[in-house]
């Protein structure tokens, strides 16, 4: 399933101007407040007209300006996942969840249902009414929803901004298996860094209606100039698996040969997951350092110098698990002599790599 767009939209004081070719996998919006992602999910759902140009999803046409071609939503085949779980409060999970099916041309089968409720883990609310649903439940149901229209695509409007810490925890890996088992396109809003690293597999950097660039989660991230918060929000996106289990509630991972020490996930051993780093937690070392209280000392070379006409710089080295940032003071890279290709060891805090930030491979 790909996605080819070529859309303009004039608003008053906005104007959208995005051209795309999408491969399946989710897919990313990302970019600050303002830049277009949601007025551009809106023209694919057919929530908004484009005033020029194509849509097309897989073969499909779903809007033509030249050929007069401008599909309904209804009749586009896609689902939606607002940020706000928009379930009907007067009827059960059970009957919200069916709404989803009766208004589909391809139904469902009971085998699809009943992997959509296991997947989400909502078997038990299927009688509670949707009024006494917590958010983190909601939006579960509100997926399950869209999921059993059996939709071509899904498009999900930052559908974890309006929760909590812990609710966003409980439902990022409904998104991971969402694209790693179900092999159904996604095309996901945030401007979230963690969620873009976690979730994605390409990342679109949108900015002022325009895309400004798409690629891979490591190759988006790593750059200030695409990721809200700018330098603040840098960081590495690391390919690993799971090693062991200690008893002391870490697990150690392995990226690339190296071993990285991170809080325990629930994941069994050879379990492929992704880590982000942000490069503002990681300190420079000219030789490999000794008594520290940091258990991630990455060795690698310097791969590039970056510097601004702030007071900071970003280091990039190349280590065994992949690139590895690092946010540091132009006083620290002058005092450090660092030049491409010289040996250079990044040191990590466990405890610096945050739950939110360890996700399913």
């Amino acid at each position: 399933m790909t996605l080819s767009l070529n859309i303009t939209k004039q608003f008053e004081g906005f104007k959208l101007d995005a051209s795309l070719e999408l491969p399946a996998g989710l897919t990313v919006l990302f970019g600050p407040s303002g830049s277009g992602k949601t007025t551009l999910l809106n023209a694919v759902a057919g929530l908004v007209t484009p005033d020029t140009g194509h849509l097309v999803i897989d073969g499909q046409v779903l809007f033509d300006s030249a050929k007069n071609i401008h599909l309904p939503p209804h009749k586009r085949g896609l689902g939606f996942v607002f940020q706000d779980a928009r379930l009907f409060p007067h009827l059960s999970v059970e009957q919200n969840l069916n709404y989803g099916r009766y208004f589909t041309v391809n139904k469902p089968s009971e085998a699809d249902v009943n992997q959509i409720i296991e997947m989400l883990g909502i078997r038990h609310l299927l009688s509670r009414g949707a009024a006494k649903l917590s958010g983190g439940e909601r939006q579960r149901v509100s997926l399950g929803r869209a999921l059993l229209s059996k939709p071509k695509m899904l498009l999900a409007d930052e559908p974890l901004a309006a929760l909590d810490g812990a609710r966003k925890a409980e439902l990022l890996p409904f998104f991971e298996r969402l694209r790693d088992e179900l092999n159904l396109p996604v095309l996901y809003v945030t401007h979230s860094v963690s969620e873009a690293a976690r979730l994605a597999s390409t990342v679109v950097a949108m900015e002022a209606g325009k895309v400004v660039k798409h690629g891979s989660p490591a190759e988006i991230l790593a750059d200030p100039a695409l990721v809200p918060g700018g330098v603040r929000g840098v960081g590495t996106v690391l390919k690993a698996k799971v090693k062991s289990h200690a008893g002391d509630g870490l697990s150690e991972l392995t990226a690339g040969g190296a071993t990285l020490v991170v809080p325990r996930v629930n994941q069994p051993v050879g379990s492929p997951l992704r880590v982000r780093i942000a490069a503002q937690d990681v300190i420079l070392a000219t030789e490999r350092p000794i008594g520290l209280s940091a258990l991630n000392i990455i060795e690698g070379q310097v791969l590039r110098l970056r510097t601004g006409e702030g007071p900071g710089a970003i280091v990039t080295l190349q280590a065994a698990g992949g690139e590895v940032l690092a946010r540091i003071t132009r006083r620290s890279l002058a005092a450090l002599n660092l030049s491409e290709g010289q040996t250079c060891f990044a040191i990590v805090k466990t405890v610096s790599i945050a739950r939110e930030d360890i996700g399913q491979g």
